[in-house]
């Protein structure tokens, strides 16, 4: 029986601090973190732009970038058809079904989807974990999140830059350690990094977080922004995290 039509037992209602939107979460299976708000915060999206999430849980990214930006639509492709019901959930919840299409599919078949060349900007918080690193049990919502059991990096930045038409941007945050893989497979498929912005817990820390802009048929050259730092002590943000946050 659903809550008030749009929420189920179990689910709970999370405000965003953006225009009065709100977000439809269940924790038992995956809630979104800091790096998907980090990440619509570093994206920059046009005015008229099109643009697409891949892997896009319950549908936290696009709900963000159209409360911040003024692009044309929002599609947020996800392969668990739960999440994907909660976040078309969250989108009538918010009325935003005229800006935000959720698409329930495969992201390593994102280009058969939705066609060559159809996103101004391809967008994507993927699983960081390669299969068998870390902690991984059994194939939840949890698991597929933050391991790659259903697809690599490899099928994201190829599907991504399938996707783009030349000059269309891809954003992406993911962890340093795998930096040089990331690097050498994007500029593989012709998308070339053009921004990166490391994110460290505490200023004293080493990151564990990086985000990272690529253009699609770039030159080479890019700028590396000044650090993130989230937390000044323990429990109290950084000005720049506020901000980003919308408090």
């Amino acid at each position: 029986m659903m809550q008030n039509n749009l929420l189920y037992p179990g689910e709970r209602l999370d405000e965003l601090q953006r225009n009065g939107y709100v977000i439809i979460q269940d924790p038992k299976r995956f809630c979104f973190g800091m790096d998907a708000v980090l990440l619509s915060g570093f994206a920059q999206v046009k005015a008229g732009e099109r643009v697409l999430d891949l892997g896009t849980g319950t549908g936290i990214i696009p709900i963000l970038l159209e409360a911040k930006t003024e692009g044309r639509s929002f599609t947020g492709l996800e392969i668990q058809p739960e999440s994907a019901d909660m976040a078309r959930r969250s989108v009538e919840l918010n009325h935003l079904e005229s800006k935000i299409d959720i698409v329930t599919g495969d992201m390593k078949d994102a280009s058969d989807i939705f066609g060559a060349s159809s996103f101004d900007v391809v967008i994507t918080n993927p699983p960081y974990m390669v299969n068998g690193h870390g902690l991984k049990n059994t194939l939840d919502a949890k698991t597929i999140a933050r391991h790659e059991v259903l697809c690599t990096l490899e099928d994201i930045i190829r599907e991504s830059a399938k996707l783009l038409p030349p000059k269309g941007r891809f954003y992406m945050v993911h962890r340093p350690f795998r930096l040089s893989e990331i690097f050498c497979t994007m500029t593989r498929y012709g998308l070339e990094p053009k921004r990166m912005k490391l994110v460290y817990p505490y200023a004293d820390r080493e990151p564990n977080m990086v985000l990272l802009e690529g253009l699609r048929g770039g030159r080479p050259r890019m700028t590396v922004e000044k650090p993130l730092i989230v937390y000044q002590e323990k429990g109290k943000y950084t000005d720049e995290i506020i901000e980003i946050y919308g408090y």
